[in-house]
């Protein structure tokens, strides 16, 4: 298997042959991150296709700063955000001072799951909570930068956060898990 540095230049040169390479070497594992954003398939996969098509563009801006993987998965990120962005899911939502008094406290955590059963539940999370979930919960970017990212208010992030979470908590006691940050 060829390093990153001899994938990077191959790309570079536009060597169609390398070009396939460096797809088939990290497409699953971002097609993965792009279902944590996208829920349908097919859209997760037009948004995998649309970041190799930017990376294969902008691959000349990468300097090995960090690792190859890591800049893949931004880009993949990004293009994802920028999908979501165009549904504007989180249009008429409420502020999180309103849900203040029905959701849980910030030290309550989910008790520790199944990985496909938890990505499950995120994906059937309305897209705008399902995008701040994943940048604050996996990620882990905090809400003024999920704001910038997303071109949203502050307190729409928080309140995408909070609504995410609620929902997953209804979710996992409605199938039967205690309650997080309280024992059976």
């Amino acid at each position: 298997m060829q390093d990153e540095y001899e994938l990077v230049e191959g790309c570079r040169r536009q060597d169609r042959i390398v070009q396939r390479q460096l797809y088939e070497r990290f497409a699953g594992k971002l097609f993965v991150v792009c279902k944590r954003y996208i829920h349908d398939p097919d859209e997760a996969e037009d948004v995998l296709q649309d970041a190799f098509v930017k990376i294969y563009r902008h691959i000349d801006s990468f300097r090995f700063e960090c690792p190859l993987e890591a800049w893949l998965k931004r880009i993949v990120i990004n293009t994802a955000l920028k999908a979501i962005r165009k549904q504007k899911p989180w249009e008429h939502t409420a502020d999180v001072q309103e849900l203040a008094p029905i959701l849980p406290q910030a030290d309550e955590s989910l008790p520790s799951l199944n990985y496909k059963y938890l990505l499950q539940l995120i994906q059937e999370l309305p897209p705008g909570c399902r995008a701040v979930f994943n940048l604050y919960a996996i990620e882990g970017y905090n809400h003024p930068e999920i704001a910038e990212m997303l071109d949203i208010a502050e307190g729409t992030s928080k309140s995408q956060y909070a609504r995410a979470r609620g929902l997953l908590q209804q979710k996992l006691q409605s199938d039967g898990h205690p309650a997080p940050g309280r024992s059976q």
